[in-house]
């Protein structure tokens, strides 16, 4: 069970990473993304193809380009990774 939590956690990082590459240099394109993430291409284009369906960055003919929603989740990302580390600690101390 642990590991799953674990395996999701790693893809939320690479999704993060991802949507915090294109709020700071949106418009971007895949390769550029590839480039500056150090990932592999298809672990870029499924990151960016399920930000995309959130609503979390716009495809253009530029490139990605992160939403309003994504700058607003970033700027509220620490407070809520809190709340989760919280929970954790908890969850940790309850055994």
């Amino acid at each position: 069970m642990l590991d799953k939590i674990n395996e999701e956690v790693d893809l939320l990082q690479r999704h993060l990473n991802v949507m915090n590459a294109v709020a700071a240099n949106g418009p971007i394109g895949i390769m550029k993304l590839t480039e500056v993430l150090r990932e592999p291409q298809h672990r870029v284009r499924y990151s960016l193809r399920v930000l995309e369906q959130m609503g979390y960055i716009q495809a253009t003919t530029s490139g990605a380009v992160a939403t309003d929603k994504a700058h607003s989740m970033l700027e509220t990302l620490d407070q809520a990774l809190d709340e989760v580390i919280g929970k954790l600690r908890r969850l940790h101390t309850s055994k």
